[in-house]
C-alpha cells in the first residue's frame, strides 16, 4: 500500500505536521462509527474550498484581462467543480489513503466521486494551514498545471471522463474501464480508438490522436447514449 510519503512526493509539498495530512484524510464516516469525539476532515474541506477559489480567481483575473465576470465564473465554476476535484484527488491515488469507517469502505467509499473530490480539497486545507497561503498556492497551480495551461486561452474544462464516472457511481462504486481497441498511422500521426466499458458492458467508443483523447471521446459517446436512453424512458 501506498505510503503517506508518496502522496506527499505526489503533491510536491512535505508536511510539518504530520496530524494535519492524517487529518485531512480522515472521513467523516468515522466519527459517526466511534460514537462522536473523533475528528475529520469537513472542516478542512471547508477551508481548501476558500483557497482553490481565491488561486483559481486570481489566476483567471491576472491572465484574462479582456473577460467579464459571467465567463471567468463559467471558467472557475469548472475548474473547482467535484468532478475536477475527484480527478486531481485520482491523480494523487486520495482513495487508497483514506481512513474510512467499516461502513463507508464496504460500500465503495474509497472510489467515490464526492468523497476524493471532498478530501482533495481537505488536504488543500491543510496544506494551507501547515504553511501560508503562497506555499499552497504554488501547490494548487502545480497541480492544475494541466488544465490551466500556458493560459493563453480559457482552457477546455470538459471533464467527460469525470462526468461519466460520477454518473455511474450514483448507482455503482465500480469507476468504468477503458480499453484500447486498436491504433493506426506513422508515429507523426496515430490514431487510437478506445473502448469504455462499465461493469462488463461497453457503453462507448472514441477515436483520437492520442490514447487521453480516444479515451475521453469514449466516455463523451457514453455520456451521450445514457442521457439519450434516459430522456426516452422519462420524456417530459
Amino acid at each position: 500500500m501506498a505510503s503517506l510519503a508518496d502522496l506527499e512526493a505526489g503533491l510536491g509539498y512535505c508536511f510539518r505536521d504530520p496530524a494535519l495530512l492524517r487529518l485531512a484524510l480522515t472521513h467523516p464516516s468515522l466519527a459517526h462509527e466511534m460514537g462522536g469525539g473523533q475528528q475529520h476532515n469537513q472542516r478542512l474541506e471547508f477551508l481548501g474550498d476558500a483557497v482553490l477559489q481565491l488561486v483559481i480567481t486570481t489566476r483567471l483575473y491576472e491572465h484574462f484581462l479582456d473577460l467579464g465576470e459571467g465567463p471567468l465564473t463559467q471558467a472557475r465554476a469548472q475548474m473547482v467543480n467535484r468532478s475536477m476535484l475527484a480527478h486531481h484527488g485520482q491523480a494523487l491515488d486520495l482513495g487508497s489513503h483514506l481512513v474510512l469507517s467499516r461502513g463507508e469502505e464496504s460500500s465503495g467509499g474509497r472510489v467515490r466521486v464526492s468523497t476524493i473530490a471532498d478530501a482533495f480539497e481537505a488536504l488543500v486545507g491543510a496544506v494551507f494551514m501547515d504553511s501560508d497561503y503562497p506555499t499552497a498556492k504554488e501547490v494548487v497551480l502545480r497541480l492544475y498545471r494541466d488544465v490551466l495551461g500556458e493560459l493563453e486561452a480559457l482552457p477546455n474544462l470538459l471533464n467527460p471522463k469525470g462526468e461519466l464516472q460520477e454518473l455511474l457511481q450514483a448507482t455503482s462504486p465500480e469507476p468504468p474501464s477503458y480499453e484500447l481497441k486498436s491504433s493506426s498511422g506513422p508515429d507523426h500521426n496515430r490514431s487510437f480508438e478506445c473502448a469504455v466499458s462499465h461493469r462488463g458492458k461497453e457503453l462507448g467508443r472514441g477515436h483520437g490522436r492520442s490514447k487521453k483523447t480516444a479515451e475521453s471521446a469514449a466516455a463523451q459517446g457514453a455520456l451521450d447514449q445514457l442521457r439519450a436512453a434516459a430522456a426516452q424512458e422519462n420524456p417530459s
